[in-house]
Order: structure tokens, then C-alpha cells, then sequence
């Protein structure tokens, strides 16, 4: 552990069930309305809805990835960044842009939020918890992030998350990450689906 562990633990309001299911509620109104051409829900944005924070908004049906978009800038609140999120992930995700989701599928798919904590630089960033921390690596106009279950999903060690990171994600080099002209920033995320 070190600095960054507390303060991003501190950055990070625990969302309330109702919260939850509120933001999960809005991330499935905005896919079916994006997949079926009708208009966006309005956003939510009471109490904790309206704080900017960033998140993403993973889809899969039967366990495939059908669709996950996300930002660490939010333009507005909460609630709204849900709303544009979620159907991003559900109409311009470019990995489907060949076999997006139909209105077919809207039924099976799970849908699951991640509400991000503040991005924290770091100058250890092997030492993070795998698992506890995601990654967000910049160099020049090239960026890429892991969410934390990445690291735990795929096995990875700190060293490997980091590695893969640069390489799948920001286009760069493995350990790319160790060199001064990269950032790297710390982030946790309260993650939950329905």
C-alpha cells in the first residue's frame, strides 16, 4: 500500500442499493432506447447522480462482450454520463460495429455499471493491487485503461496488468509504463449488474 491506496479508497462514496439500481435501471432504458432508434432516457441526477464522476457501462449476453464504452472526464452528471454510456456501449462500441446488438438480444443482455473513483498519478505504479486498482496509461495523444477485475479475470500479475496495458490497450509498448514520459494513474471503480 502506499499514498495513492488511502486516497483513493477516501475518493470513493459507496453507492446505496437504491442508487444502484437506479443507475442500472437508466443504463438499460438508455440501450433499449439507442437499439430500437427511439429517444434517450432523461437522465437522473439526485443526489449522488449528479456529482460528476466517470464510469462505464459493460454489456454481454451469455457471458460475451457485446459492448462496454466509459470516461474518466465526465461532461455532466452522473446520471447523464450513464445515459451516454450506456448507449455508446450498446450502438459504437467499434469492436461490434460489424454485428452490433439487435432489439432481439435486449432481453439476455446483463448489463453492468462501474462508477470510478478520482484518477490518482503514481511514480510506483507496479506496486498497485491487483484486483483493488485499475490502470490508465497516457503517452502523447496515446492513451488505454483496465478496469480492476482485468488483472484478476486474466491472472495477471501488477507487472503483466501494466505490461498488457500498454501494449493492448494504448498501442504502446510492453513497459512502456516504466518510461518518463508516460503517465500512469491509479482508479478504483464500485462495480455491480443486473
Amino acid at each position: 500500500t502506499g499514498w495513492y491506496t488511502l486516497s483513493l479508497h477516501d475518493a470513493l462514496p459507496i453507492l446505496s442499493p437504491e442508487d444502484r439500481s437506479r443507475l442500472i435501471r437508466l443504463a438499460r432504458q438508455a440501450v433499449e432506447a439507442a437499439v430500437t432508434g427511439q429517444a434517450l432516457p432523461r437522465a437522473d441526477t439526485t443526489g449522488l447522480l449528479g456529482e460528476q464522476r466517470g464510469c462505464f457501462v459493460t454489456l454481454t449476453n451469455q457471458g460475451r462482450l457485446r459492448g462496454c464504452i466509459g470516461t474518466f472526464h465526465p461532461l455532466g452528471s452522473l446520471g447523464a454520463m450513464i445515459v451516454e454510456m450506456a448507449a455508446a456501449a450498446a450502438t459504437r462500441d467499434p469492436r461490434f460495429r460489424f454485428h452490433p446488438i439487435t432489439p432481439g438480444e435486449l432481453g439476455r443482455l446483463r448489463i453492468e455499471v462501474s462508477v470510478l473513483s478520482e484518477l490518482i498519478p503514481t511514480r510506483q505504479p507496479e506496486k498497485l493491487e491487483v484486483g483493488t486498482h485499475g490502470i490508465y496509461v497516457v503517452r502523447g495523444g496515446q492513451s488505454g485503461c483496465f478496469l480492476p477485475e482485468v488483472a484478476t479475470d486474466q491472472g495477471w500479475n501488477a507487472v503483466e496488468f501494466l505490461d498488457q496495458c500498454c501494449a493492448g490497450k494504448a498501442g504502446l509498448e510492453p513497459g512502456a509504463w516504466r518510461q518518463s514520459d508516460t503517465e500512469v494513474f491509479l482508479f478504483t471503480s464500485e462495480k455491480f449488474d443486473q
